[in-house]
């Protein structure tokens, strides 16, 4: 029997929602909760707390929590590259950073054509090493987040090599992009727009597009849009599900688009991540606090 931590709007969600499983409150003290990215080495997840300007860090071991960073330059999202790295979106920063192995700071892109980047909000380190990342405004916006400023550039998504430095725009016709994660294979890439913030009756949808071998992109329709508030960041099972932020919790959609059913967290939540040693754990970021829920399902990591 599920409990009320689920909500089933289609039969198929029973698949992934096991009976007698709560969801749990990990910790709470956060302002506006983003970013997770576990470490599977370590058995540990980090987490932006972006208005308090630090990562937090909770030991899957033992439950502790901890501050990782602070102070921090905002970040938002994070990723986990090939080699085990952190790498960042930072908003004050208004660039794509990564931590070392020993500890130090490499800033990987800050500007593109010469004109800086607004504020860097989330990416995804594909197979072959590249990162993609969206670029909205939210950091710039206002002092809470980041550093309010002008943007100079617009509101793009951008492909970044690592090996050579190249910063390519991958798609220049979002009003806000946001949340993104590649198909398990890596043929689809879908993005977020939280345009609604910035536009009356704007966008707040996932769109999907075809990934060229040569990393362009072609398509981009809109694949599903949000029925309870905004889409943020979000996570893909082995399965090909999405796992969406939403403004009433985490909601479970299918390849073909259909929305089946919802984790039910009490605040919006902002994103997510699979952890766990079977990655069948699901971190949630919700507002002030990080949950999480054991699912019957996977995260897939990109490519493999």
């Amino acid at each position: 029997m599920l409990t009320d931590t689920f909500e089933v709007l289609d039969k198929r969600f029973t698949r992934y929602a096991m009976g007698n499983v709560h969801k749990e409150v990990l910790y709470t003290g956060c302002r506006w909760a983003e970013g997770p990215a576990y470490f599977p080495a370590g058995r540990y997840l980090v987490w932006s707390d972006i208005p308090n300007d630090r990562i937090m860090r909770y030991d899957e071991t033992d439950g502790g929590i901890s501050v990782f960073q602070q102070p921090c330059r905002n970040h938002n999202g994070h990723s986990v590259d090939r080699q085990g790295r952190l790498v960042s979106c930072e908003h004050r920063g208004r660039c794509i950073s990564r931590i070392e192995f020993d500890g130090t700071r490499t800033v990987l892109a800050s500007e593109y054509q010469g004109k800086r980047l607004n504020s860097p909000n989330d990416l995804v380190v594909k197979s072959d090493g590249t990162i993609w990342f969206t670029d909205p405004t939210y950091g710039i916006d206002s002092e809470y987040e980041g550093d309010k400023a002008e943007s100079e550039i617009g509101s793009h998504v951008y492909r970044l090599d690592p090996a050579d430095g190249s910063l390519e725009a991958v798609a220049t016709d979002f009003v806000k992009p946001n949340g993104l994660a590649f198909s398990p294979d890596e043929s689809k890439l879908y993005i977020v727009d939280t345009g609604a913030t910035h536009v009356e009756d704007g966008p707040r949808h996932i769109r999907v597009f075809d990934v060229g071998a040569d990393g362009k992109l072609s398509g981009g329709e809109v694949f599903v849009t949000c029925t309870v508030g905004l889409f943020d960041g979000f996570r893909i099972d082995t399965q090909g599900n999405i796992w969406t932020s939403a403004g009433d919790g985490v909601h479970c959609i299918t390849p073909e688009g259909d929305l089946i059913g919802k984790i039910l967290t009490g605040e919006v939540v902002a994103n997510v991540e699979f952890g766990g040693i079977k990655r069948n754990r699901l971190y949630i970021c919700a507002t002030t606090s990080l949950q999480a829920v054991y699912l019957n399902a996977r995260g897939c990591v990109s490519g493999a």
